[in-house]
Formats: structure tokens, C-alpha cells, sequence
């Protein structure tokens, strides 16, 4: 298991001990699992389950056939 030493800022870090204290877990738990969530190549369990939530939103096809035709692009 690897070890990293950070250098923070006090305002930072009362942010972080804040959260950790609310998570009640570790700040090397905490601090791992906000690197595994900002390096993740896939959407979170939360976002997938919203699939379908909005049943009366609109597909991309059916806002689109609404704008008309795109202007005549410049040549380069």
C-alpha cells in the first residue's frame, strides 16, 4: 500500500475534517475514495439509477427537429 504526504492549506483542511467527521470514516478512507471518485471511468451507482427517472423528458431527436437547419458553414 503506498503512502503520500500532502501539504493543505488551513482552510482546506478544516473543510476536509469537517467532511471527514460527517462521513465517519478515515481521512486516508475519505481522501481515497475522492481520488477513486474523481479518476472513475464510469458513471456513479447514483447517476445510473436515475435512467429513465424522467419519463416526459424530451430525446435529443425530439429537441433537435424543433432548432431547423444550421447555418451554411465558411469554408477554410
Amino acid at each position: 500500500m503506498g503512502q503520500v504526504t500532502i501539504y493543505i492549506d488551513d482552510n482546506t483542511e478544516k473543510k476536509m475534517l469537517n467532511m471527514v467527521e460527517k462521513s465517519g470514516i478515515s481521512k486516508s478512507k475519505w481522501i481515497t475514495e475522492l481520488i477513486r471518485e474523481k479518476t472513475a471511468s464510469t458513471w456513479p451507482e447514483n447517476v445510473v439509477r436515475l435512467e429513465g427517472a424522467w419519463k416526459d423528458l424530451p430525446t435529443a431527436e425530439e429537441i433537435r427537429e424543433k432548432m431547423g437547419a444550421d447555418s451554411t458553414r465558411e469554408s477554410i
